[in-house]
């Protein structure tokens, strides 16, 4: 009833909101991806985005159809490796961001370590700055975090903007230095806060470093300062810090997927990872049921 290839166009749509980033990402044509969609909405008849010429929303039906495309798909591949004999073998080194420490990332891999049991996957939490550094050193095979503005690589699994988050009772004075929480070098999210201060002339203090997520929403929930973080992952107990505090707009942010280059044989395995990534990539901007650990 379901063509497998309009469910992985319609999980792209809803993961970008974009009828062009989803084409971008997929290869296709934009009349492509359109058509894929309709023929899907034909299919179901409900109407899964609502959509004009400046934004794309999930509808409710759409919001549904996201958990059933996802496990039509993951039985679909389940039932393709079984029948054609494929199983991968061998070991696969995956670098995960800070920032997807409180999302859902664990269903996904562990959707991943049940497809394929004989991947020994080995994960590394760090920040983006440090496991992009890993993986040009060849330490790491398939890598899940920000990148910086003017790199070109890898291959995006949604875009989102960073705000800046607090305490709730956190009031900023406006003749004193912003109290700042941040992440230590090299982090890009540190490096587009400073960047921001500094091309507004706002003086600043660090008021906390830490390498873990942990540690910077534990000094934000204290009320120790503000931290600047992506709009689709603020953690319970904090909020975005209201415009009347002053605070200059930071820029966007891309997440992506970068595969190395140095392990031919981790190839195969980096694929299946990757594509289990954006199957499943609204679920990296969602609460975890569980811990990493």
């Amino acid at each position: 009833m379901y063509d497998p290839s309009h469910l992985r166009t319609f999980l792209s749509v809803a993961q970008t909101l974009s009828f062009t980033q989803a084409a971008r990402r997929l290869g296709l044509r934009q009349s492509t991806v359109s058509q894929h969609v309709r023929r899907l909405e034909d299919a179901t008849g409900r109407q899964l985005f609502s959509r004009d010429t400046h934004s794309v929303e999930l509808t409710e039906d759409g919001e549904a159809m996201l958990g059933f495309a996802r496990r039509i798909l993951e039985v679909h591949e389940q039932a393709t490796a079984f029948f054609t004999g494929t199983r991968l073998r061998g070991r696969l080194r995956f670098g995960a961001s800070e920032d997807f420490v409180l999302t859902r990332l664990p269903e996904i891999l562990e959707g991943f370590r049940h497809d394929h049991p004989e991947v020994d996957l080995e994960l590394t939490v760090e920040l983006s700055g440090t496991l992009h550094e890993r993986l040009a050193a060849g330490r790491l095979d398939l890598v899940l975090a920000k990148r910086r503005p003017e790199d070109p690589r890898g291959e995006p699994v949604w875009s989102d903007r960073l705000v800046w988050i607090g305490a709730e009772r956190l009031r900023l004075e406006p003749d004193r230095p912003v109290p700042l929480i941040v992440y230590p070098p090299p982090g890009i999210t540190r490096a587009l806060a400073l960047e921001a201060l500094q091309r507004e002339g706002r003086a600043w203090r660090v008021a906390c470093t830490s390498g873990s997520l942990n540690g910077l929403i534990a000094a934000a929930r204290a009320g120790l300062g503000v931290m600047a973080h992506s709009r689709g992952l603020v953690p319970p107990g904090l909020v975005r810090v209201p415009e009347r505090a002053g605070l200059p707009e930071l820029r966007g942010v891309d997440f992506v997927l970068v595969h190395g280059r140095h392990r031919p044989s981790a190839q195969g395995a980096a694929n299946a990872l990757a594509a289990a990534v954006l199957a499943g990539g609204d679920r990296l901007h969602r609460p975890q049921r569980t811990g990493l650990g």
